[in-house]
């Protein structure tokens, strides 16, 4: 099956940024995003000093809004929760969340919270579980969690939980493993896990494996390099992992990778992204892949950086 192309990789990840064509334009309003899948999977191909933090940390605080607290997915554009959480993991990697007002950031995250426990992306009001999720890991991250009612959160969260143990994106939503991924994640870090069923929710997971090996997001669906993060940080959270086949998962993402240019695609002979290549080098970390950092499935941060955030170690 070959080895991860992992300088490759590297090559790939400082080219997108560099880029000035169709993908770039398309991915524009992303670009925070895209910031924060690329420099972590550079963190967890120990790779992270080959950029100038300084640089980084610049251009993200041009896309910080400090009429409200939140950020944007590239300069001049809206804040909202999905660009805000990606804006403090990011300074989260580099070690530099001082240069935030905490309590502004924080403010703006928990002022998105709904009275039925939802929380709204940004000021247009769109609910959905992967906001809960990144507000609960955006204000954990910062310490301010006791900013919101958690427990309202957490039930808002459990009543999205449908009959064959997954999680939808609101109340009687279909089960997706994005989403799922979303509100373990969020009851994990919250401490309310023993709201999910794990077993059927693990057997509803494990079943997301295909026939190549690799995983889907919803029954009779292809698979797909992404959900080699959603299906397996869910599992490693409900403690099921040891439910599906690692190698050949690991065989189908390594077969995903541009071996010649670098970078992974969302199954064998597309084309890659910067998206995938994070999801694909990510799922490799959760299997303890040789020579990757490990990442935390909840947070998905690198180990060491969580340590750092929740030990000062």
């Amino acid at each position: 099956m070959g080895d991860l192309e992992a300088e490759k990789h590297v090559k790939y990840i400082l080219s997108v940024e560099k880029k000035d064509d169709f993908e770039s334009l398309v991915l524009e309003h992303l670009r925070m995003n895209g910031a924060y899948w690329g420099l972590t999977t550079l963190d967890l191909l120990h790779k992270l000093d080959a950029v100038d933090p300084d640089e980084v940390v610049s251009w993200m605080m041009e896309c910080y809004h400090q009429d409200c607290g939140g950020f944007g997915g590239n300069i001049g554009h809206d804040p909202h929760l999905l660009y805000t959480l990606s804006a403090v993991q990011i300074l989260a990697l580099f070690d530099r969340l001082d240069v935030l007002d905490i309590e502004k950031v924080s403010d703006y995250v928990a002022g998105l919270l709904n009275e039925d426990g939802s929380f709204s992306g940004d000021i247009w009001g769109e609910t959905d579980t992967r906001f809960s999720y990144c507000a609960i890991c955006c204000l954990s991250i910062l310490h301010r969690l006791d900013k919101i009612d958690v427990e309202k959160a957490v039930s808002y969260i459990v009543s999205c939980k449908n009959l064959d143990g997954g999680f939808g994106s609101i109340p009687g939503g279909e089960s997706h493993a994005g989403q799922i991924f979303c509100c373990v994640g969020a009851l994990a870090i919250t401490g309310s896990l023993h709201h999910v069923d794990k077993d059927l929710l693990g057997w509803w997971l494990c079943e997301r494996q295909c026939k190549d090996g690799g995983l889907n997001g919803r029954p009779e669906k292809l698979a797909d390099v992404c959900y080699s993060w959603w299906v397996l940080s869910s599992l490693i959270m409900i403690d099921r992992v040891h439910w599906i086949d690692k190698d050949k998962l690991t065989r189908f993402i390594l077969n995903c990778q541009d071996r010649e240019n670098g970078g992974i695609s969302d199954r064998p002979d597309n084309a890659v992204d910067v998206f995938h290549t994070y999801f694909g080098v990510a799922g490799l970390s959760l299997m303890e892949y040789p020579g990757l950092k490990s990442i935390d499935p909840a947070y998905a941060l690198p180990v060491d950086v969580v340590n750092r955030i929740f030990f000062g170690k």
